[in-house]
């Protein structure tokens, strides 16, 4: 399958596809990722940030590989008509790398199964791949497992939000309308749903407003993210 398209949405939604990586030093398949692994990517995460909370940084380091997960699989579904097998023996990353160069698929090929993309993205993407990771985050570093969900569930609405906007500012309209479509779907079933609140409708696209908090205020004192559950900083860290 082809998605060369999908890196002009933006880079979350880039991914390589050209040829293997049998020469390519510090790419693992998902499959590989041991806590060991995971743990060096929050040690570069929270140098990173600037941050010595282990925490924060795992939450950081998940919600960006969520979002890159999410962010192709959502557009290619909707600007191919087909969702790629991004499982974890297939999909290679190299945790010292940013996107698009993190991620890694040789072959892309598409997922079989019925035109229900909503239900391909659940079972292979967010039931497979997404929640191995989660498991391994959570073995790697005490952070909430809900916290993560809402991560991903963050990621999910701005990846859609990247998309709509640029479908619409492509002329397709129709393409739009389906990757809200698609996220409303993924967002009716666990663990997605109940991570958010996604308005289709508000000014400047489709807006998200999570249940949970990233803890990234930790890192910027009195900096809040868009979709913040929190209407303020915690008083302790202000």
């Amino acid at each position: 399958m082809q998605l060369s398209e999908l890196a002009s949405v933006g880079p979350f939604f880039a991914l390589r596809a050209d040829g293997g990586v049998e020469d390519i030093a510090g790419y693992l398949s998902l499959a590989e990722q041991t806590e060991d692994v995971v743990r060096r990517r929050v040690g570069i995460v929270t140098e990173r940030l600037g941050t010595e909370d282990r925490r924060v940084a795992a939450s950081v380091a998940f919600q960006g590989i969520a979002g890159r997960l999410l962010s192709v699989a959502l557009g290619s579904a909707v600007l191919t008509g087909h969702v790629p097998d991004l499982g974890d023996a297939r999909l290679v990353w190299d945790p010292a790398r940013t996107a698009p160069d993190d991620l890694w698929l040789p072959a892309p090929v598409s997922l079989p199964g019925s035109g229900d993309a909503a239900a391909l993205i659940r079972a292979h993407v967010v039931d497979g791949t997404l929640a191995e990771l989660h498991r391994t985050f959570r073995a790697a570093v005490p952070v909430s497992g809900k916290l993560l969900w809402g991560n991903a569930g963050s990621s999910l609405a701005g990846s859609l939000r990247v998309l709509h906007a640029w479908c619409l500012g492509q002329g397709r309209p129709g393409d739009a309308d389906r990757a809200l479509g698609l996220t409303r779907a993924l967002f009716e079933a666990p663990p997605l749903r109940g991570t958010g609140t996604l308005t289709a409708h508000a000014p400047g696209g489709p807006a998200f407003v999570r249940t949970t908090c990233c803890l990234y205020y930790r890192v910027l004192p009195g900096g809040m993210c868009g979709d913040c559950v929190l209407r303020h900083a915690p008083r302790a860290v202000r």
